[in-house]
């Protein structure tokens, strides 16, 4: 007996196979018989869905993104929790895990991957800043920071710890991961015009938060 699915419950299906053979064999190795075959669906009923290998890639990455910023922007807007811990925890909300998360940052990371890597990185820093900028200026109103440019400053801060903290782009000893986590600390106050200091015991948060995933990962 055919068994016919739902469009939505359908399309899921195609993109948890792909995530899993993208993490498996990488982007450009898995072709899209192997997703009609670990499916078990016809190519017209893939091609209904999805035109090309391209537009589920788009797809699993803009599942993704939307598990990102949603966590980015529900820390973000936890009033009850102090500004300088909730910029913490959006920064941290950027490396997250979980519910396909985890496999996606794996395979991400591989070379024959590049562009899915990219595309997730444009999404953090055009839609990441602008949540950090919120929380920036409440801190302004709040007086716990002074500066003009809020948004130039969470710019320089999401690209930073977008770039030097992806373990693709820079390789870093523990020693030279601790060394720039200072530097990080030590900049972001005075970009922000904060006191000194004040960020150190989020950071260290961050800096441990960081490390549970790198672990995750070994």
């Amino acid at each position: 007996m055919r068994v016919v699915k739902e469009a939505e419950e359908r399309r899921n299906e195609i993109l948890d196979a792909a995530n899993e053979l993208f993490g498996q064999k990488g982007f450009d190795g898995t072709s899209t018989n192997d997703i009609l075959a670990k499916v078990g669906i016809a190519r017209g009923t893939l091609y209904y869905h999805f035109k090309s290998k391209e537009e589920i890639m788009d797809a699993l990455i803009e599942r993704y993104n939307a598990q990102l910023l949603g966590a980015a922007r529900q820390a973000a807007e936890d009033k009850s929790v102090p500004v300088k811990e909730r910029i913490m925890r959006v920064v941290m909300a950027m490396n997250i895990s979980g519910a396909g998360g985890q496999e996606i940052m794996e395979h991400i990371h591989k070379p024959q991957n590049a562009l899915m890597h990219q595309k997730i990185q444009r999404v953090i820093l055009n839609s990441v800043t602008p949540i950090l900028t919120g929380v920036i200026r409440e801190g302004v109103e709040q007086g716990l920071f002074n500066t003009p440019f809020p948004y130039e400053c969470m710019e320089m801060v999401v690209t930073y710890a977008n770039t030097i903290f992806d373990n693709d782009m820079v390789a870093l000893t523990e020693e030279e991961r601790g060394a720039r986590i200072q530097a990080f600390i030590y900049n972001v106050e005075r970009l922000l015009g904060a006191e000194s200091g004040s960020f150190m015991e989020g950071m260290q948060l961050f800096g441990q938060e960081r490390e549970g995933h790198q672990d995750g990962h070994k």
